[in-house]
């Protein structure tokens, strides 16, 4: 598990990926609840999500950055 700071910019990352990956990174609020996609095809968000999540691949690494941690 990871843990965060309120109000801080936060990043977590998957290492070991092709550079042909497409990443996705879900949000999950409450164990058992369906997982929601805030970032999908490594870079985009979906229009209903907040403009705090973003996401990136450089080289062999994914990364998701939230700021402003809530």
């Amino acid at each position: 598990s990871v843990s965060a700071n309120l109000g801080e910019t936060f990043q977590i990352t998957c290492s070991g990926l092709s550079s042909y990956s497409n990443v996705g990174w879900y949000q999950q609020k409450t164990p058992g609840s369906a997982p929601v996609a805030v970032i999908y095809s490594n870079t985009n968000r979906p229009t209903d999500i907040s403009s705090r999540f973003s996401g990136s691949l450089s080289g062999t690494t994914g990364t998701l950055t939230i700021s402003g941690v809530q």
